[in-house]
């Protein structure tokens, strides 16, 4: 009996042993199939983070006439990040800049999302004209083009980027891991049930992110009347609120929606969603760029655009499903976009109206972001001399709160005063 038990659990341990060593077999042939089918990056059609910067330079270059180049570069906590912006004018003076449509445009906010940067060179050689839109007449171009200064980001998430490059695929943050598209004010730092802290970090604090901050002052110094966030992962046209399932109303709301749907019918085939992010998408985004640059800086027409999705990529294969990995896709999604943005260019004017270069402000800003607009713009202006008004200017903001501080405590002094003067009891002068 005591042998049959034994011969029973030896043909047991036996059977374990070799089914623990088929799965652990299985497991890895899996493990290796899913990291062969990860989609590399394609070389051969994408640009490295540094050969598109250096041929957006030498790009301006070789076309100072339309096109000037400016590094902005911030630091926080052992952090630092530049980022580089375009700008397209043929109009040199500040003042006669100012008179224009303005337009800010801003690429590669997520590391993965290669196609956006790509996208970003292409309408900067189509603006300097050395490459040309087949479906649009140069003259008429000309014309549209005259009514507008446009500011191009051409890569937001430079460290995120390289990142990317180093290997990992699927990053979307900045350089130390924060998604800067949940890094501005509006709502920040609201979690949702199914937040993903290494998808949407939103940072210590809004603007606690350098490049974030650069944006910012570059938003408020400049005071576009068109923003455009562009992303990758869909088709999707999207308008604010990211946060909530509302969209502006009133002739706001008329205003976007009428060139988005132009836009969708021409462009997409009517295949692009249409609405806020937050009621498309089916999720709530918060702290989102966006939705600052319409409710903060008060942006007449705020957009988020999605211009690639791959649906039949794996959640592990992200460059396949934010990027064309085929010659053939890779160029249909770049002339349609580029195809689609000077659409834009050309509207804008109409639904904004004849007054549209006179818009101004109608949000309220803290006086550090006015103070950093200010400075920024003043840069932009008088390069090197600004060190020495931005010094000026850091002791004016500190004057002001000190200003601002000793004002409360007299103005709670005198309160206290007043206070104890009406408790104090009276006393006759008549002896009783």
């Amino acid at each position: 009996m005591a042998l049959s038990v034994f011969l029973l659990l030896s043909i047991s341990i036996c059977f374990l042993a070799f089914f623990q060593d088929l799965l652990l077999s299985v497991n890895a042939q899996s493990y290796n199939l899913t990291q062969n089918s990860v989609t590399p990056i394609n070389y051969d059609l994408y640009h490295s983070s540094g050969n598109l910067m250096g041929e957006i330079r030498a790009l301006v270059h070789r076309h100072p006439d339309k096109l000037t180049m400016e590094t902005f570069k911030a630091a926080n906590k052992g952090y630092g990040s530049e980022i580089t912006v375009v700008t397209y004018g043929k109009e040199k003076e500040e003042s006669n800049k100012r008179s224009k449509i303005r337009i800010l445009l801003s690429f590669g906010q997520h590391g993965r999302e290669l196609i956006t940067t790509e996208l970003a060179l292409r309408i900067l050689s189509i603006l300097s004209e050395e490459k040309l839109l087949p479906s649009m007449d140069h003259a008429s171009l000309d014309s549209v083009l005259d009514k507008l200064v446009i500011k191009v980001v051409p890569m937001e998430n430079l460290n995120g980027r390289k990142v990317v490059e180093a290997g990992d695929l699927c990053e979307r943050r900045n350089g130390r891991g924060v998604d800067l598209n949940r890094n501005w004010s509006v709502d920040w730092g609201k979690k949702e049930k199914d937040y993903d802290p290494y998808e949407e970090n939103p940072g210590i604090a809004p603007f606690s992110e350098p490049e974030s901050q650069i944006m910012r002052k570059l938003a408020i110094s400049f005071e576009p009347h068109l923003w455009v966030n562009v992303h990758s992962g869909m088709e999707a046209l999207f308008m604010p609120y990211d946060h909530k399932n509302t969209t502006p109303d009133g002739l706001p709301l008329k205003r976007m929606k009428s060139l988005l749907e132009e836009v969708n019918h021409l462009h997409c085939q009517e295949r692009c969603m249409i609405g806020s992010g937050g009621g498309s998408v089916g999720y709530f985004a918060h702290g989102t760029a966006t939705d600052f640059m319409y409710d903060v800086v008060g942006v007449p027409m705020a957009f988020t655009f999605e211009i690639y999705g791959d649906g039949t990529a794996s959640s592990r294969d992200c460059f396949k499903m934010f990027n064309p990995t085929e010659p053939a896709a890779y160029n249909r999604v770049l002339s349609e976009w580029s195809a689609t943005f000077f659409t834009i260019f050309k509207l804008v004017p109409h639904q904004l109206g004849a007054k549209a270069s006179i818009l101004k402000l109608e949000k309220l800003v803290s006086i550090d972001e006015y103070l950093d607009g200010y400075l920024m713009e003043r840069r932009n202006r008088y390069g090197k001399k600004m060190e020495v008004l931005e010094l000026g200017m850091q002791e004016i903001r500190t004057y002001f709160r000190l200003f601002l501080l000793s004002s409360v405590l007299l103005l709670f002094m005198f309160c206290s005063r007043i206070s104890k003067s009406k408790c104090r009891p009276i006393v006759s002068a008549i002896p009783l």
